[in-house]
């Protein structure tokens, strides 16, 4: 994942500045929260994880789908 230095806060300044990380999020739409220098929590607003949960069930239905296409004549004999 790229992450971009600009949406980068350290958790010491987000447990202080909330206020901020939430307006980095407004802004460049997500905040990455820093523990010990390194990448840890990733904020982003609530829309936009419903859209990734969307995309994630549209994935496996179409996963699904193919196994059960490739797998019809085995389906079809385990139905008589």
């Amino acid at each position: 994942m790229m992450v971009n230095t600009e949406n980068l806060v350290s958790i010491t300044e987000a447990n202080q500045n909330f206020s901020k990380v939430a307006r980095l999020v407004d802004q460049k739409g997500s905040a990455v929260i820093l523990k010990n220098n390194t990448p840890r929590y990733l904020v982003i607003e609530f829309s936009q994880a419903e859209k990734m949960q969307e995309a994630n069930d549209e994935d496996l239905l179409n996963l699904s789908k193919r196994i059960i296409e490739k797998n019809r004549k085995v389906y079809e004999e385990l139905a008589k």
